[in-house]
């Protein structure tokens, strides 16, 4: 049991086994799948141990950009709700050694789940 597994109330928009099975050649043999939001056109996927971000990229999407993070690295993160005016929320990563990470969110991202998310795999201890 992973340990975002716990979150009672967190729901995903992504379907798990379909992330499990587009993703499973980056996986760990023993690394689970908690938690997958779609976001625009990317993908956020919280596992065990990590949180991997899709950026589908081009007209038809076939190229992707993954970047993987691990929990451990995130050092802090924010995330700025849509006001009355604006299209958009925002995501910002700090990692180790690395500037923040920015990624626009839309304005119907389940911001609490992706919040809660980040706050388990961050925070818990092992």
């Amino acid at each position: 049991m992973g340990i975002l597994s716990g979150l009672m109330g967190l729901t995903s928009d992504a379907d798990i086994d379909e992330v499990r099975s587009d993703l499973g050649p980056i996986l760990l043999p023993d690394e689970d799948v908690d938690l997958a939001f779609r976001v625009v056109r990317d993908l956020f996927v919280f596992t065990d141990l990590r949180l991997i971000i899709v950026d589908k990229q081009g007209m038809t999407g076939r190229k992707r950009h993954i970047q993987s993070i691990p929990y451990r690295a995130i050092t802090m993160f924010a995330i700025e709700t849509a006001g009355n005016f604006d299209a958009d929320s925002e995501l910002t990563l700090w990692m180790s050694g690395q500037p923040p990470l920015l990624r626009q969110l839309s304005r119907r991202a389940d911001i609490a789940g992706i919040q809660r998310a980040l706050a388990q795999g961050t925070l818990s201890r092992k």
